[in-house]
C-alpha cells in the first residue's frame, strides 16, 4: 500500500532502520526510485544547509562595522602632499587579509574626441606591506601619494571644488569567524575632500594600554 511505501521510504530515506520491510533484486524499479530518492535528498540537504549557513553568517552585517571617516583630507604627510581618509572597525573580532582600493571617477574626453562619462583609473596606496594588506587593529589613516602618476596631480585647491569627480573606496576582507569574504565601501565627491586639514589623533595609550576614541573618528 501507499502507507507501507511511504514508511519504507522514511526508513531508508533517514536510516533508521527496517521492520518488515526490505528490498530485494527482485524489484529493480524499487531500486531505482531509491537511488533518485538519495540523490534528492542529498541535494535538499546541501541546499538547506547553504541557505542556513548564508543567513547566519550575514557577511553584510559585518561589513557594517566598518566605518570610513565622513571627509577625506589633502595635506602634506612626510613631505609628500597626500591624499588622505580613515578607516576602523568597530568589532573586536579581526579582519583577514584587508586590502584597501581606491578608483577615481570622472568623466574623460579622448585624444580622438570620444566622451566616457564614468572613466574608471585605479589609484595606488602608500603601505609599506609589500602585500598592500592592512593589519586593522585599530582605526588606520590610509593614504595616496599624490606624485606625476597620480590622476589628482593636476588638481589645485582653487579648481577641487570645480571638479567633477568621486573616489571611490573599497575595503575587502575574509571574516575571522566564518571564513567569509566581506566587502565595505565608501566614495568621496570634491565636497567631501578638505585641503589643507588633518585628522585628530584618537588613538592614545595610558598605562601601556592603548585605547581608541571613537567619538572623535571623523574629525
Amino acid at each position: 500500500s501507499f502507507t507501507s511505501a511511504f514508511l519504507f521510504s522514511i526508513e531508508v530515506q533517514v536510516t533508521i532502520g527496517f521492520g518488515g520491510r526490505m528490498m530485494t533484486e527482485e524489484c529493480p524499479l524499487a531500486i531505482t526510485v531509491l537511488i533518485l530518492q538519495n540523490i534528492v535528498g542529498l541535494i535538499i540537504n546541501a541546499v538547506m544547509l547553504g541557505c542556513i549557513f548564508m543567513k547566519t553568517a550575514q557577511a553584510h552585517r559585518r561589513a557594517e562595522t566598518l566605518i570610513f571617516s565622513r571627509q577625506a583630507v589633502i595635506a602634506v604627510r612626510n613631505g609628500k602632499l597626500c591624499f588622505m581618509f580613515r578607516v576602523g572597525d568597530l568589532r573586536k573580532s579581526m579582519i583577514i587579509s584587508a586590502s584597501v582600493r581606491i578608483q577615481v571617477v570622472r568623466k574623460t574626453t579622448t585624444p580622438e574626441g570620444e566622451v566616457i562619462p564614468i572613466h574608471q583609473v585605479d589609484i595606488p596606496v602608500d603601505n609599506p606591506i609589500e602585500s598592500n594588506n592592512i593589519f586593522l587593529v585599530a582605526p588606520l589613516i590610509i593614504c595616496h601619494i599624490i606624485d606625476k602618476r597620480s590622476p589628482l596631480y593636476d588638481i589645485s585647491a582653487a579648481d577641487l571644488a570645480l571638479q567633477d569627480l568621486e573616489l571611490i573606496v573599497i575595503l575587502e576582507g575574509v571574516v575571522e569567524t566564518t571564513g567569509i569574504t566581506t566587502q565595505a565601501r565608501t566614495s568621496y565627491i570634491a565636497e567631501e575632500i578638505l585641503w589643507g586639514h588633518r585628522f585628530v589623533p584618537i588613538v592614545t595609550e595610558e598605562e601601556g594600554v592603548y585605547s581608541v576614541d571613537y567619538s572623535k573618528f571623523g574629525n
